[in-house]
């Protein structure tokens, strides 16, 4: 199985099922000398621990991480960073019941259809829990960022069942799905590749790489479709003192913007003004109601997922979001050292 690493040199490994004895992430790429500690990584992990309630799953689990290489003495060593977590409230009977049948809204019959086999209990790497991994390595990012003033921020723009909507949701047997917005603070300009490597491409592949996203919009997005090209530029004006002014190419000066329709990209590549991004989830598809579906013999019949889950992924999506977010900007940022002399 390929695909677990993401990441040109600032590369992040995720590895582990829902059920099995741990997960993890290996970061490798990170600078010597970034201060980093174990409690900056569990209070990263924290905001996205299961068991918090409300719309998330009760399955609890202390998501403890274990630093088992690449930092001493509270530094990075430059060498790859090893971190586990350990599974410990797994609940793998609750599954039994898939063993045979495949759960409408998950990968069940396209994981099968691909690799002939699959780990039914609680979707092995397809399942949510899986982003621990990213959470890992996006507090290493962040860690790493945070020396060059560049911070992260995601919040709901709306969901259904988060507030007092989750336990009714929840009584249904049903769920719902939300928007989650992110903005990127502090960027130099020029982040990123103007063909291929586009930040904003990267940016839109990183966040369609986390289960249930299904769709990514940049500044005024979808909704620049109805606007003029007169309301859509946005004007550029004198920057004033800004601290990256002395990392621009001699005879280019500094330069904001009056608004920010682009969401902080043009042509590829960071302009300066914040980077923001929404973010679309669908409704969790592990639902307390019978559905329909068929078995591994090509019959139909009945399914209803049994189990914990949660009743909208967005609550502890937020920081899964800055996480790949942090590893996509960390990655740009090494690369963007190497664009000029």
């Amino acid at each position: 199985m390929g695909g677990n690493s993401f990441g040109k040199l600032f590369t992040v490994t995720t590895f582990g099922e829902s059920h099995g004895p741990a997960l993890g992430a290996v970061v490798d790429g990170c600078p010597a000398g970034v201060p980093l500690s174990r409690e900056e990584i569990r209070s990263e992990l924290a905001r996205r621990r299961p068991g918090g309630g409300g719309a998330s799953t009760t399955r609890s689990e202390a998501d403890e991480p274990e630093i088992l290489s690449g930092v001493f003495e509270g530094k990075t060593l430059g060498t790859p960073i090893a971190i586990i977590i350990r599974n410990a409230g797994a609940r793998s009977s609750d599954y039994d019941a898939l063993k045979d049948g495949y759960r409408p809204g998950h990968a069940d019959w396209c994981w099968e259809a691909k690799y002939g086999l699959r780990d039914h209990r609680g979707g092995g790497r397809t399942s949510g829990r899986e982003t621990a991994g990213r959470v890992i390595g996006g507090a290493v990012a962040k860690a790493f960022l945070v020396l060059s003033r560049i911070s992260f921020r995601a919040w709901l723009q709306n969901a259904e069942g988060v507030a007092d909507k989750a336990a009714a949701l929840r009584g249904e047997g049903d769920s719902v799905g939300g928007v989650v917005v992110c903005r990127v603070e502090g960027l130099p300009p020029g982040l990123g590749e103007p063909v291929f490597g586009k930040l904003d491409a990267a940016i839109a592949g990183a966040m369609l790489s986390i289960g249930a996203v299904k769709g990514v919009e940049f500044g005024a997005g979808f909704a620049a479709t109805d606007m003029r090209g007169s309301e859509h530029n946005d004007a550029l004006l004198p920057a004033g003192d800004v601290w990256w002014r002395k990392d621009l190419p001699p005879g280019v000066p500094a330069a904001s913007f009056a608004s920010n329709h682009s969401g902080g990209v043009l042509g590829g590549l960071s302009n300066g003004m914040p980077l923001e991004f929404k973010v679309a989830f669908k409704p969790v598809p592990s639902i307390g109601r019978e559905q329909k579906t068929i078995d591994r013999w090509g019959t139909p019949v009945p399914l209803t997922v049994r189990g914990r889950h949660d009743v909208c992924v967005c609550p502890r999506a937020l920081v899964v979001v800055e996480a790949m977010a942090a590893i996509v900007i960390a990655d740009l940022l090494l690369q963007n050292r190497a664009a000029r002399v």
